[in-house]
Protein backbone atom coordinates (compact mmCIF):
# COMPACT_ATOMS: atom_id res chain seq x y z
CA UNK A 1 0.00 0.00 0.00
CA UNK A 2 1.64 3.75 -1.12
CA UNK A 3 1.27 6.78 1.31
CA UNK A 4 2.54 9.92 0.76
CA UNK A 5 5.31 11.08 3.36
CA UNK A 6 6.21 14.72 4.33
CA UNK A 7 9.94 14.96 4.40
CA UNK A 8 9.37 17.18 7.73
CA UNK A 9 11.50 15.47 9.84
CA UNK A 10 14.70 14.91 7.57
CA UNK A 11 14.36 18.89 6.48
CA UNK A 12 14.32 20.00 9.70
CA UNK A 13 17.52 17.72 10.61
CA UNK A 14 19.03 18.91 7.96
CA UNK A 15 18.65 23.01 8.64
CA UNK A 16 19.16 22.50 12.29
CA UNK A 17 15.76 23.66 13.57
CA UNK A 18 13.19 22.04 16.27
CA UNK A 19 10.06 21.32 15.84
CA UNK A 20 8.71 23.73 18.75
CA UNK A 21 10.78 26.70 16.73
CA UNK A 22 8.81 25.66 13.32
CA UNK A 23 5.37 25.75 14.74
CA UNK A 24 6.25 29.10 16.64
CA UNK A 25 7.68 30.64 13.37
CA UNK A 26 4.43 29.29 11.08
CA UNK A 27 1.73 29.66 14.00
CA UNK A 28 0.74 25.92 13.62
CA UNK A 29 -0.46 23.79 16.20
CA UNK A 30 2.14 21.18 17.70
CA UNK A 31 -0.12 18.32 17.88
CA UNK A 32 -1.30 18.43 14.06
CA UNK A 33 2.01 19.30 12.95
CA UNK A 34 3.71 16.16 14.72
CA UNK A 35 0.67 13.78 12.95
CA UNK A 36 2.23 15.25 9.69
CA UNK A 37 5.98 14.86 10.81
CA UNK A 38 4.44 10.98 12.12
CA UNK A 39 2.80 10.90 8.44
CA UNK A 40 -0.63 10.03 10.38
CA UNK A 41 -3.08 12.72 7.90
CA UNK A 42 -5.77 11.65 5.79
CA UNK A 43 -5.42 15.04 3.77
CA UNK A 44 -2.87 17.34 3.44
CA UNK A 45 -3.83 21.15 3.52
CA UNK A 46 -2.20 22.62 0.55
CA UNK A 47 -1.25 25.92 2.59
CA UNK A 48 0.66 23.77 5.12
CA UNK A 49 2.75 22.24 2.32
CA UNK A 50 3.05 26.22 0.31
CA UNK A 51 3.90 27.50 4.22
CA UNK A 52 6.58 24.57 4.54
CA UNK A 53 8.18 24.99 0.79
CA UNK A 54 8.49 28.45 1.82
CA UNK A 55 10.35 28.40 5.11
CA UNK A 56 12.79 25.47 4.19
CA UNK A 57 13.15 27.62 0.26
CA UNK A 58 12.29 24.19 -1.35
CA UNK A 59 10.36 23.23 -4.34
CA UNK A 60 7.19 20.79 -3.60
CA UNK A 61 8.79 17.70 -4.92
CA UNK A 62 11.69 17.87 -2.69
CA UNK A 63 9.18 18.03 0.22
CA UNK A 64 6.90 14.90 -1.12
CA UNK A 65 7.80 11.66 -1.85
CA UNK A 66 5.13 8.62 -2.39
CA UNK A 67 6.25 5.88 -0.07
CA UNK A 68 5.32 2.05 0.45
CA UNK A 69 4.27 0.73 3.38
CA UNK A 70 5.10 -2.72 4.49
CA UNK A 71 2.13 -4.65 5.70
Amino acid sequence: MKYVHIKINEMLKANGISKTKICKDLDLPRGNFNKYCRDEFQRIDARLLIKLCDYFQCDLSELLEICEKDV
